[in-house]
C-alpha cells in the first residue's frame, strides 16, 4: 500500500472491515485517528463470497462476475446517485482488488443490511461485493468517508 500513499489525501478518518467477523456484528470501524475513537457499524458481504448464505465470508474474489467482496486497501472516491440511490465510488489499490471500479463496486445503501434482519434472519443479507449499509449508517458513513480517504478490508487476526 506504501506505493499508493499518495492516493490517500485525507488521513484524519480510516475505514477498517474486518471480515473476520459474521454479518451479525459490526465490523465495519470507523478510526478517527486524532483520537482514536472507533464507531462500528453493521455492513453486508458479496454473495459470492458466501454462498450458502451462512452469514460469515468463505472466500475473496476480484474477478468479475464473482459478486464476490475483495480484500485490500481502497480510497474513497466520488458521490453518485445510482441504482441504490446515495453512493459512493471506491478505488482498489492493490492487486486483490484492483477490479473494484471496473466491477462497479462501491459503498451504498441496502434494505438488506438494516439491523431488524439480524433479529428476522440472524444475519444480513449479502450484495454483489459491496459494502452495502443501512441507510442510517449510510448517511454517516457518506459524510465521514469522504473522497480521498482509507478503507482497509480483510480478515483480521486478532490472536
Amino acid at each position: 500500500m506504501s506505493r499508493n500513499i499518495g492516493r490517500i489525501s485525507h488521513r484524519d478518518l480510516i475505514g477498517i472491515c474486518d471480515f473476520d467477523d459474521p454479518s451479525s456484528t459490526p465490523r465495519f470501524h470507523l478510526l478517527d485517528v486524532a483520537s482514536g475513537k472507533v464507531e462500528s457499524l453493521l455492513v453486508a458481504h458479496g454473495r459470492g463470497s458466501d454462498p450458502g448464505h451462512t452469514g460469515w465470508l468463505k472466500r475473496f474474489s476480484n474477478d468479475f462476475g464473482s459478486a464476490a467482496s475483495s480484500s485490500g486497501a481502497y480510497v474513497t472516491a466520488e458521490e453518485y446517485f445510482g441504482q441504490h440511490g446515495r453512493s459512493r465510488r471506491i478505488d482498489g489499490l492493490d492487486t486483490t482488488n484492483s477490479n473494484a471500479r471496473a466491477r462497479a463496486v462501491v459503498i451504498h445503501g441496502a434494505w438488506y443490511a438494516e439491523r431488524d434482519m439480524i433479529s428476522q434472519h440472524g444475519k444480513l443479507g449479502r450484495s454483489e461485493g459491496c459494502f452495502a449499509f443501512g441507510e442510517k449508517d449510510l448517511a454517516d458513513v457518506m459524510v465521514r468517508l469522504g473522497p480521498g480517504r482509507l478503507i482497509y478490508a480483510d480478515k483480521i487476526d486478532r490472536a
